[in-house]
């Protein structure tokens, strides 16, 4: 099943795990949206340095720490993805708990390994 998934904290550099993941969860046919510092491409996905305004949005995985999020906060929220996937190193107990209170279910996982465990 195709869930459209936002990447948050999208990097060209191919040794990031947020550019595996662009290609990995495209691999898997997932539609993707890339949101970075800098604008650039993953494949076949533009990296956007800025805001976008996403329908029907499944998971929102992020790979920005902490401080970072913090500029994303509303943005992710009123996105009201599924679920948002807090990947090694963007732990956020505060963001998770608002996300649980709106009935969005909060993961810290790793995209990589719920996509080749079949569990994304």
């Amino acid at each position: 099943m195709n869930k459209k998934t936002i990447v948050l904290g999208a990097s060209e550099n191919p040794e990031r795990y947020s550019n595996m993941a662009v290609k990995r969860l495209r691999a898997h046919d997932h539609a993707v949206v890339a949101i970075g510092k800098k604008e650039g491409k993953v494949g076949d996905v533009f990296i956007q340095n800025k805001k976008t305004d996403e329908k029907e949005v499944d998971t929102i995985s992020v790979y920005l720490n902490r401080e970072n999020q913090k500029e994303y906060e509303s943005y992710i929220l009123n996105l009201h993805p599924k679920r948002i996937i807090f990947n090694p190193g963007a732990e956020n107990e505060q963001l998770a708990a608002k996300a649980r209170e709106q009935g969005i279910q909060p993961l810290e996982a790793c995209t990589l390994v719920l996509l080749s465990t079949n569990q994304f």
